[in-house]
């Protein structure tokens, strides 16, 4: 099997992993009520996703979220495309937190209380970022 991350990139995608499958296996078992409040946050932001039934809605965000951090996990996925799963992903969850009332201070970026958990997904596009520029800046050099 080859290896597709660097050693120096373990702890990143290893910290993500972690904190990601460990939401996704918490949504696993989403009941209606938890199902409809994980959509209602999610569809302020992205009202696209009201168009969805609020339990299919969860089980599958559980579901990406459980193979986003079992690639993370996985030494043999690329870390490309890796970090670009979780920049996407993290770019989503910020999205939440600029359009969702409430976790922004007013006309800031700075975050409320409630937006403080939001706010701190940042890491994980810093860690998508760093994975995706790392492999295309060593692409250039090859």
């Amino acid at each position: 099997m080859k290896m597709f991350v660097r050693p120096h990139q373990l702890p990143g995608r290893l910290a993500a992993a972690a904190v990601i499958l460990n939401s996704g296996l918490g949504k696993a078992g989403a009941d209606a009520e938890t199902a409809a409040g994980l959509q209602g946050m999610a569809t302020t932001a992205y009202p696209f996703l009201g168009r969805m039934d609020p339990v299919t809605f969860a089980r599958l965000l559980s579901r990406g979220e459980i193979v986003l951090g079992a690639a993370l996990l996985a030494p043999f996925v690329p870390s490309l495309l890796a970090g670009a799963a979780l920049t996407g992903f993290a770019a989503s969850l910020l999205g939440l937190y600029v359009k969702v009332p409430g976790l922004r201070q007013e006309g800031s970026l700075r975050p409320t209380q409630q937006g403080i958990g939001m706010v701190k997904d940042l890491w994980l596009l810093g860690i998508g970022l760093g994975l995706v520029i790392e492999e295309l800046c060593e692409r250039d050099h090859d």
